[in-house]
């Protein structure tokens, strides 16, 4: 019997660290055990990264939050974005920067930027249907490591854009009532340090599919602590996404996991929720249903009162729930 245990274990262990063969397919993956998963870039490529890899002490040391860029879209400049400098009031004054208007913030996750397509497709979506300030939170410079690199710089980014965000307040007259954080994969947690930075004064923070992988248990992790209001919406649940709720209000499209409609891959399925919420943005059509529990969240069998997911609506509320919903997914083009 002694004997069996220790080939069991030996086995589990290989399981554990078995490098995937099949790029964004983390049907392998098991939370706290698996040390590989793939994880896609800015825009969807998969990339093998190794969860145990040692962070790069030199990059730790050089950069952090100090490096982050703030990129501002508005309606008279949709694709050409205005660069906006912590402290240099001339930067915001000569801007097209509204103190009047509502403010989205954008982060991306890792191994992106600004010019990556979560931020493109909800800048475009956010000034389709609104006359406001978008601000991209352009965190390359930290993003750009080994994963686990970043994940210990998210705090210290998070920090650094609640630093600015106040700053930019107290500058131009503006409001945290205006203020909606929304973040993707790491972003997601960068926004709950900012807004857990300000005494959880943003007035709505959205998680898109907020990072799974070294973030469960983790205290520095979205919770609904972070803002007024705090949603996320899990599309690849226990994979590249944490699954469980963390939030005032969490979404579950379609059970909340891979393959999402459309997707055949973990990779593809994370990118689906900032897809589904820029749509959601646009058009305001998903609507979910309140679920009981967890367990029917999962098996999408939720048949309590109706909660749209996602919109730009800034006085949006949900305390503490879950919501399950059906997304069917047609095309790309749909989404725009």
């Amino acid at each position: 019997m002694k004997l069996l245990v220790v080939l069991l274990a030996s086995v589990a262990l290989c399981a554990g660290g078995a490098i995937p063969q099949i790029p964004g397919d983390n049907s392998h993956y098991v939370e706290g055990e698996s040390r590989y998963i793939w994880m896609p870039d800015g825009e969807g490529k998969p990339h093998l990264v190794d969860l145990q890899a040692p962070p790069e002490e030199e990059i730790l040391r050089t950069r952090n939050g100090a490096n982050n860029q703030y990129w501002l879209y508005t309606r008279h400049n949709p694709t050409t974005p205005q660069i906006l400098i912590n402290g240099d009031a001339n930067s915001v004054q000569s801007s097209n920067f509204q103190a009047n208007r509502p403010t989205a913030v954008i982060a991306h996750g890792w191994n992106s930027d600004g010019n990556s397509e979560v931020n493109t497709l909800i800048t475009s979506a956010l000034l389709a249907v609104d006359d406001c300030n978008v601000i991209v939170l352009d965190w390359r410079s930290a993003a750009s490591g080994l994963y686990t690199t970043s994940v210990l710089l998210v705090p210290n980014v998070g920090q650094h854009l609640g630093n600015f965000l106040q700053w930019l307040i107290n500058t131009t007259g503006s409001s945290w009532t205006q203020i909606h954080l929304i973040g993707h994969s790491l972003g997601a947690h960068i926004m709950g340090n900012a807004g857990r930075h300000v005494w959880s004064q943003p007035w709505r923070i959205t998680g898109l599919d907020p990072a799974g992988p070294q973030w469960g248990g983790n205290s520095n992790a979205l919770n609904r602590f972070s803002g007024v209001h705090v949603e996320s919406i899990h599309t690849d649940g226990g994979l590249l996404g944490i699954m469980d709720p963390i939030s005032d209000a969490d979404f579950y499209p379609n059970g909340g996991r891979n393959p999402q409609p459309g997707c055949f891959i973990s990779t593809c399925s994370h990118s689906r929720a900032y897809e589904l919420f820029a749509s959601s943005v646009r058009t305001n059509h998903f609507v979910g249903r309140l679920c009981e529990n967890f367990s029917q969240a999962e098996n999408s069998q939720c048949t309590g009162s109706g909660l749209n997911m996602g919109n730009n609506i800034l006085t949006k509320r949900g305390y503490v729930v879950i919501v399950t919903m059906s997304c069917i997914f047609k095309s790309r083009k749909s989404l725009h």
